[in-house]
């Protein structure tokens, strides 16, 4: 989502101050220009142009820019599913601001609006995860799964909810299904689009730790030996007990695999013969 607003700022001119410099002058460093777009007498394409603002600011993350002209535009807009939108939007800016108590409002808002709204409903779930309130967050995340059951991120987060709600299994049950959606749903960055991914987890060595296991039963050494590493340098003592978990053993060939489990490829010699 970032790449394309990027893509459309590159080709919206930004209306910048001019300023003229004189070789024995030195000017103060003036703040950065707003995204400004050419006013439009079609109320339509001037509410496109507002949008397209809003959304800029958002990749800018500058939120607290952004939530007035959304709340201008949801003023103008009658559609439910774009007030939804809308709503969703302006609940994102809030909570990439730490303001949860207002992003869920209009989380709220966008799911009364429109029932439909995976993305808000998801959103509402990552409110209650930030809480600590996990196990609503794994409803929701559920909830939203049943209006889109193709979305891997949502997959994702509900595995994240379940292992900070100690349900282990379920955790990497469901985040293997996240990667057969998606298989780079790992590598993503937090979006600021309209579905937003939580990974904020307690205990990490221990999760990337399952991580690798769930890699490994499904034969990906790389991604194994990755999280496998990330393990040990969190601190997670018991990353080399992989040598001997049967869940391992499709990978414990892989020379990525065995160089951080401190395998060797030679045997332990013989202890020597007793003495004479």
């Amino acid at each position: 989502m970032i790449r394309q607003f990027a893509l459309l700022l590159s080709s919206i001119p930004l209306l910048i101050p001019v300023t003229s410099f004189t070789a024995s002058q030195s000017q103060p460093q003036q703040p950065a220009a707003q995204p400004q777009l050419p006013l439009s007498k079609d109320p339509q394409k001037q509410r496109e142009f507002d949008e397209t603002r809003a959304n800029i600011l958002m990749a800018r993350k500058q939120y607290s820019e952004a939530i007035p002209i959304y709340l201008r535009l949801l003023q103008q807009e009658k559609d439910a599913r774009r007030r939804a939108t809308l709503y969703n939007r302006i609940g994102i800016a809030y909570q990439q601001q730490g303001m949860f108590n207002p992003a869920k409002r209009n989380y709220d808002r966008a799911v009364k609006a429109d029932r439909t709204n995976a993305s808000a409903t998801n959103n509402l779930g990552t409110v209650h995860y930030q809480n600590k309130k996990y196990k609503k967050a794994i409803q929701f995340y559920k909830k939203a799964l049943t209006i889109d059951p193709n979305l891997a991120p949502v997959y994702s987060n509900l595995g994240y909810a379940y292992f900070a709600d100690k349900q282990y299994e379920l955790a990497m049950d469901t985040l293997r299904h996240a990667l057969k959606l998606d298989p780079d749903v790992f590598d993503h960055g937090s979006s600021t689009g309209s579905l937003l991914q939580d990974r904020s987890v307690t205990n990490r060595g221990f999760f990337y730790f399952l991580l690798a296991k769930s890699f490994a039963t499904s034969g990906n050494a790389e991604r194994c030996a990755h999280y496998l590493r990330k393990a040990r340098d969190e601190g997670y003592a018991r990353y080399l007990t992989a040598a001997k978990d049967p869940a391992f053993a499709s990978v414990l060939q892989d020379p990525l695999v065995r160089e951080i489990l401190q395998l060797t490829d030679n045997p332990p010699a013989p202890p020597p013969p007793p003495g004479i």
